[in-house]
């Protein structure tokens, strides 16, 4: 589990956990700087003192493998692993270069110095004036909040309502720079993975310049560039859609910070002040808790907090309550104030003190308390009318939009740069829709000929459209469905879990999903001209066909997950739409079975013994026009590319396979696939950069039965390149089974009498005096 989301809606309780979730963001953004500046020490020991070359190499190379980046939610994208990942392999790949043990020039100072300074100064630099500001602010307003409910009833009615004023607007500016501080705290959290390590990556490139050697080691690592230069693009699309959707949720928190209750939270919570009565003549004090309260049950908790100290300053009690009233002026010297009692003690009541009246009513209404006015229910039924929204349906006339604005983009718009990236004019926009929805305008409407709507406003309208439905595409009820494959599993399973689940949809949604899909890989075969790769669009698509029911920051978190979703269906949508999936099919992937840097498992169903042809997809690596068969360019920009690491884990290799190039993607039969494949080596790879080293200084390695092993997918049986019974392997990844046929181990284990299984993906091997199913690419043979 990484960072936990900071939701803005906390910041208007400003609870403990809050506070805790902030300060372990805090520190992880104090680690990364002191990374930042040990980084930027080693590279300018580098450049200053060449004699020590080796020495400041090795020293570099080591911060680089032991750092790893924190994240925000539950999972990270294959995109933001490789990234991860990609200061392991640059750790190896120095150490490589130490080897040739040359005195080389370096000029890493405008590649790595500047941008990593720059980066800690304005960005990491500006967290922590935001902090200062923060604190500040926060001791601002608990002392004047502190000696505003210390004032004495008994004051001039003008005086109570002027400080009220100044407390209400105090709280109001520290609420509002609470929320930014959040903002920023998140965005750089999403921030520093490529901005700390594409400088890192400019640097290695720099290297290859300068090094004879280094250049012959940089043709065995231009694959694993090229394929870590399309995961820091698409994680850095992906952090601009998802900066924009946080963006416009803390907008509309701040326009509307009545809507900030979460769903399936607490009826109510938030700070009261609570006496405590002392003996005479000490009188009582008040003490600061945070209170939670669920109606059904109707448990009350408090927490002792204290803002200055940093958290809980006792244990939480918890009690049952039996009845709430409100404290009349005249009864108490304190306002706001209102009494409760617990089912444990009767007849001795605890008084509270809440931050205002409108909050006392708040309290009221929710403990179900005398003389309580209904604002609590109202407020209620105000958010829900809000979120009723959306006048398009998937109707008759809903279908007719679509198919009349996919058919004038692909008519006339299909090769425009940036097609569905660039907007149109909101006004023209909403005039079309009012048109289109219309069934009297709907048919009169030409988008295919006439000039007075752009490209752009189509398909704006129709994102809009999509956007308006009452609800997602593909249903709140599949979200968190969708979601989980897209977090772990290998590429095959991912796919048979998108299939499986785009046929539970509902069939007007199903149709409609296959219309758009159908359309969006129709853009993408076009991407040479429009720029729009199969990544772009589930960047585009992906807050589009599918949203979470509700709006929280931990939501816009897997907006990431949502684009892979969205990239599965486009390049796989023959498969998807056109064949029915599995009936039996798995149950839901385990996040928690591998470990973090093993590779992805196959699925493996029990008693299913029917070959499954492999998943092979996205390879899309831009190739030279006038000769498909060759290795992709070296100047090829980034932004043409198509993700390869959202759907497959396997890096881009030398060898080419045969097949026929269309736009950016490689089309091959089942046959060419086998040939292609049966050269490949398993996926063991405890490091590519070696492998390839191998490669290169024998390139009849590629035949060495102990590596290899692909299933043959013409004739449905398993086949290795030659036989490997009875031969030996030894564990480079630890493995926990899944089902009792299966084997558990650690690192180095050592297994006896192994075998090709027939089922795709596993071997079958003795450990321990026990026999049982091994994953392949566990495993390395001896």
């Amino acid at each position: 589990m990484g960072l936990q989301p900071l939701e803005f809606s906390d910041c208007y309780l400003d609870s403990p956990w809050f506070r805790e979730r902030v300060r372990a963001h805090e520190a992880e953004l104090e680690k990364t700087n002191k990374f930042i500046k040990e980084l930027l020490k080693d590279g300018k020991n580098l450049i200053a003192a060449t004699k020590n070359l080796s020495a400041a190499q090795r020293k570099f190379a080591h911060s680089l493998r032991d750092f790893k980046f924190e994240f925000i939610g539950d999972a990270e994208t294959d995109d933001e692993r490789y990234i991860d990942a990609s200061l392991h392999e640059f750790s190896n790949f120095l150490k490589n270069l130490e080897e040739q043990r040359e005195i080389l020039a370096l000029s890493v100072t405008e590649t790595l110095i500047k941008p990593l300074e720059r980066f800690r100064k304005e960005q990491l630099g500006a967290v922590k004036e935001e902090k200062k500001k923060f604190d500040k602010e926060t001791e601002k307003n608990y002392s004047l909040l502190e000696k505003h409910l210390n004032l004495s009833a008994k004051k001039k009615e003008l005086q109570l309502q002027e400080a009220d004023n100044q407390v209400e607007q105090n709280r109001k500016h520290f609420y509002e720079l609470s929320l930014e501080y959040v903002c920023k705290l998140q965005e750089i959290q999403e921030r520093k993975k490529f901005e700390c390590v594409e400088p890192v990556l400019s640097f290695f490139q720099g290297l290859f310049t300068f090094y004879h050697q280094g250049y012959e080691l940089a043709k065995d690592f231009s694959h694993y560039k090229m394929a870590l230069q399309i995961n820091i693009q698409n994680t850095r699309n992906r952090f601009e859609g998802t900066r924009s959707e946080v963006e416009e949720l803390m907008n509309k928190i701040k326009r509307n910070p009545q809507e900030h209750k979460r769903a399936d939270h607490f009826t109510m919570e938030g700070y009261l002040y609570v006496q405590e009565k002392r003996p005479a003549p000490f009188g009582s004090s008040w003490v600061k808790h945070y209170c939670t309260y669920r109606k059904e049950t109707k448990k009350f908790t408090m927490i002792p907090f204290e803002h200055r100290s940093g958290g809980k300053v006792g244990d939480e009690e918890l009690f049952i309550l039996t009845y709430c009233t409100k404290r009349n002026a005249d009864t108490i010297d304190r306002r706001f104030c209102f009494d409760l009692e617990a089912s444990d003690r009767p007849g001795v009541p605890v008084t509270m003190q809440a931050f205002s009246e409108e909050d006392r009513k708040l309290w009221m209404e929710a403990l179900d308390g005398k003389e309580a006015v209904r604002v609590f229910s109202l407020y209620l039924s105000v958010v829900a009318n809000a979120k009723r929204e959306g006048s398009a349906q998937l109707d008759k006339i809903g279908f007719t939009i679509i198919k009349k604005c996919i058919s004038a983009v692909e008519t006339r718009g299909i090769n425009d740069q940036g097609l569905y990236r660039v907007v149109g004019v909101s006004s023209k926009v909403q005039r079309l829709l009012s048109l289109l929805m219309d069934a009297k305008t709907c048919n009169e409407v030409d988008l295919e000929n006439s000039v007075d709507w752009e490209v752009k406003t189509i398909t704006s309208a129709m994102k809009q459209y999509l956007r308006s439905l009452p609800e997602p595409l593909m249903t709140y009820e599949l979200h968190g469905e969708f979601i989980v494959p897209a977090k772990s599993g290998s590429p095959e399973s991912r796919v048979n879990a998108v299939h499986f689940l785009v046929h539970k949809l509902p069939e007007k949604n199903k149709e409609m999903l296959e219309i758009l899909v159908k359309h969006l890989a129709n853009v993408s075969k076009h991407a040479k001209r429009n720029l729009m790769t199969v990544a772009n669009l589930g960047v585009v698509f992906g807050p589009t066909l599918m949203r979470p029911q509700e709006e929280t920051v931990a939501a816009i978190m897997d907006l990431k997950f949502q684009n892979i979703v969205v990239e599965i269906l486009i390049e796989n949508h023959e498969k998807i739409f056109k064949t029915l999936p599995d009936a039996t099919f798995p149950e839901p992937i385990s996040m928690s079975v591998s470990p973090p840097n093993a590779p992805p498992r196959q699925s493996r169903r029990q008693g299913q013994r029917i070959k499954r042809p492999l998943a092979v997809y996205n390879l899309c690596l831009e190739l030279d026009d006038a000769d498909s068969h060759s290795s992709p360019r070296e100047d090829t920009p980034t932004g043409s590319m198509d993700s390869l690491s959202s759907q497959s884990p396997t890096p881009a290799f030398s060898s080419s396979p045969p097949g026929l190039l269309d736009g950016n993607h490689l089309i091959m039969d089942s046959g060419d696939l086998a040939g292609w494949t049966a050269n490949l080596p398993s996926q063991s790879r405890p490091s590519m950069v070696s492998w390839m080293n191998t490669l290169s200084a024998n390139p009849a390695a590629t035949n060495t039965p102990s590596a290899f092993f692909f299933p043959n997918p013409a004739t449905g049986s398993d086949k290795a390149v030659e036989s490997v019974a009875h031969r030996k392997a030894r564990a480079v990844y630890p493995c926990e089974a899944e089902h009792s046929s299966e084997l558990s181990f650690q690192i180095g284990a050592i297994f006896e009498d192994v075998q090709f299984s027939r089922e795709p993906g596993w071997l079958e091997g003795t450990l321990n005096g026990k026999r049982g199913l091994i994953p392949q690419n566990y495993v390395q043979f001896l």
